[in-house]
């Protein structure tokens, strides 16, 4: 048992022991409100990084008409209708053997 001779220092130790907890306590729960913090810093701050571009000014109407005749780019190019074939291709004069039909 505990006697008058070793009850002060036995209670000294235990309050030593109880200060300790309470400051590891105290020291995790700061860390823990720190972190925290810091999260909700980030999250506030990523909408900010990923939100949309800002809108691209529409183009005038000459940018987006397609042209009307595509340039001839090619020098050895054939003629061709409105709907792109050679006219040439087809005489009407031809008999149907010429025109392998």
């Amino acid at each position: 048992m505990l006697g008058p001779e070793k009850l002060p220092r036995v209670v000294s130790e235990i309050g030593r022991w109880v200060g300790r907890a309470r400051a590891m306590a105290r020291q995790f729960r700061e860390q823990l409100e720190e972190e925290v913090q810091l999260e909700q810093a980030r999250k506030a701050q990523a909408p900010a990084a990923t939100a949309p571009p800002p809108p691209v000014p529409p183009l005038s109407a000459a940018a987006t008409e397609a042209p009307l005749v595509p340039p001839d780019t090619f020098s050895h190019a054939h003629p061709t209708d409105a709907t792109g074939a050679d006219p040439a291709a087809v005489r009407p004069d031809a008999s149907a053997d010429e025109r392998g039909t």
